[in-house]
């Protein structure tokens, strides 16, 4: 592993905090994922974790943002947000649409009782974390 340094803002505990018991585990694993794909890869030394639009988002240099979360009105599924002016949904659309279900261009929805599909997501956050390394690769490298 590559020692990778994290900056949270404590802001973001207390978006975690808030999560229904049902969910925060989901949350948890999903914080997981990015944390251990970005200590992953070799060029990343600090993540970032802090909210945007009241979310947990997880932003290195040369990436593109990644955003966490939950929604009282979607309560029976979290997601995982990408930039929508970005080619990542739409490829991971084509690469992983019998893996995956998504919401627009913009993130990959997964209802709170399903199994993640593990080496598939954290493929697709290691390609948002070096976004702007792979954007000009066909499929960006997938």
């Amino acid at each position: 592993m590559n020692n990778l340094q994290i900056n949270s803002k404590p802001e973001v505990e207390q978006v975690f905090g808030k999560y229904p018991k049902s969910v925060l585990n989901k949350m948890l694993q999903l914080r997981k994922l990015i944390i251990e794909t970005a200590d992953g890869i070799e060029e990343i030394k600090a993540l970032e974790e802090t909210l945007k639009w009241g979310e947990p988002s997880y932003l290195v240099k040369k990436g593109s943002t990644i955003r966490i979360d939950w929604k009282k009105n979607s309560p029976d599924q979290y997601a995982v947000y990408f930039n929508c002016l970005t080619k990542l949904v739409p490829t991971f659309k084509i690469v992983y649409k019998d893996i995956f279900r998504f919401e627009g261009n913009r993130a990959i929805i997964f209802q709170l009782d399903d199994k993640l599909p593990v080496t598939e997501l954290k493929k697709c956050i290691s390609i948002a974390l070096t976004y702007h390394k792979v954007k000009h690769l066909p499929f960006l490298g997938l």
